[in-house]
């Protein structure tokens, strides 16, 4: 009986420990994002979300027996590809390998890694809407932010159809995002029927736009489209109300960030849209994140705090499956905060947006209008 009882020890012993064991199993998951540069603001918003869940995450698995500790180590990319690279290739080189990353915001950076991750079999998790990312058949690349193609139709549809405007004035930023959404936004508008009486494209380091700003009024636009970052968003904006422009302004995503509009008085922002994902900071539904982030960072969430938070904890549900993450992300479907998530056979996981617009009095916009596929629906 002496001799069951310790054998009943030890198998209990060995059974614990390989519970240990389980519950000690060590993974790598990066965070890339733009700290410094041209979109550093855009790059600690992605930054934060992502810290977020793996914050929420840690706290979870605390009464769960078994879990995976994550190292998470944030590297910043620069808002430059090569910066970018080397950051990658810093990050594989750790041990345990990484078998997701969180990448960049900036589309640029965003190509230069796509076939670093598809070489080490890491599923690249982004908040860029830079279209052609999903255009290059990578298979390792899963977008948690609606592409150009599905914001952009949001954008131009409610310059048409709900501000009733006819003649479009592009102004867009000479990186790839600013690019890509140039094209979108051109073929939307012709696509609705209306048409683009002007387009311009301005560095990121550009201070000023009064000439741009005179050109857009001599055009005769009565609406302007901007693919601007959020410094050149914040310019373009102040600019254009002081010197009484006076046309509607629908603006990318950059606008719609917190962050943008605290550059702005609230008076320069009346008469402002924008296309997002989501809208933390104004959405009832989505307080409870909204006041789980302003806690932890003091400062308001962003759609590219809640899609880098949404893009992470879609990894943490698909991390145990028996096949290898990418093949797992591409089958699952995945409802987040800000929408639920599928991918298109592409890697394109985001389908939806809303547009937000600026009263004048707040720096806090209201949701005008949500869009479910509005690119389907553009082309109908």
């Amino acid at each position: 009986m002496k001799t069951l009882i310790r054998f009943a020890t030890l198998a209990a012993a060995l059974s614990f420990g390989a519970a240990a064991a389980r519950a000690q199993e060590r993974a790598a998951f990066p965070i890339l994002v733009p700290l410094t540069g041209a979109l550093a603001l855009e790059g600690q918003s992605e930054r934060n979300g992502a810290l977020l869940a793996f914050a929420e995450r840690q706290a979870q698995q605390k009464v769960e027996l078994t879990k995976t500790l994550f190292a998470h180590p944030v590297l910043d990319t620069g808002s430059n590809p090569e910066i970018a690279v080397q950051a990658f290739e810093r990050a594989v080189a750790e041990s345990p390998k990484p078998r997701a990353m969180l990448g960049p915001i900036d589309g640029n950076s965003m190509l230069a890694l796509l076939p670093l991750a598809a070489r080490e079999n890491v599923a690249l998790l982004a908040v860029s809407g830079t279209a052609r990312l999903t255009e290059l058949g990578n298979t390792h690349i899963f977008r948690f932010f609606p592409s150009d193609v599905v914001v952009k139709a949001a954008q131009v549809r409610y310059a048409v159809e709900e501000l009733r405007r006819r003649k479009a004035a592009i102004v867009y930023q000479n990186t790839a995002y600013g690019q890509s959404g140039n094209e979108e936004l051109g073929r939307w508008v012709e696509a609705l029927g209306a048409k683009v009486v002007y387009r311009n494209s301005v560095p990121v380091t550009t201070k000023g736009l009064s000439g741009v700003i005179a050109q857009v009024r001599d055009s005769g636009a009565d609406v302007v489209l901007l693919q601007l970052h959020s410094g050149s968003s914040a310019l373009f904006v102040q600019q254009a109300a002081r010197a009484g422009l006076g046309l509607p302004i629908v603006g990318g995503s950059a606008l719609h960030q917190p962050s943008t509009a605290a550059l702005l008085e609230p008076a320069e922002l009346k008469g402002v849209c924008a296309e997002t994902a989501s809208a933390p900071a104004a959405d009832p539904a989505l307080g409870g994140f909204a006041k789980r982030f302003r806690d932890r960072f003091k400062s308001e969430p962003d759609a590219f705090a809640l899609a880098a938070y949404d893009a992470v904890n879609a990894a943490f549900q698909v991390w145990h499956d028996r096949k290898p993450l990418p093949e797992a992300l591409a089958g699952a479907t995945i409802k987040g905060l800000a929408m639920t998530y599928k991918s298109d056979g592409k890697g394109n996981m985001a389908q939806d947006a809303i547009i937000v617009c600026y009263d004048g009095a707040s720096r806090t916009p209201t949701i005008a209008k949500r869009y479910a596929r509005p690119h389907e629906a553009a082309r109908r």
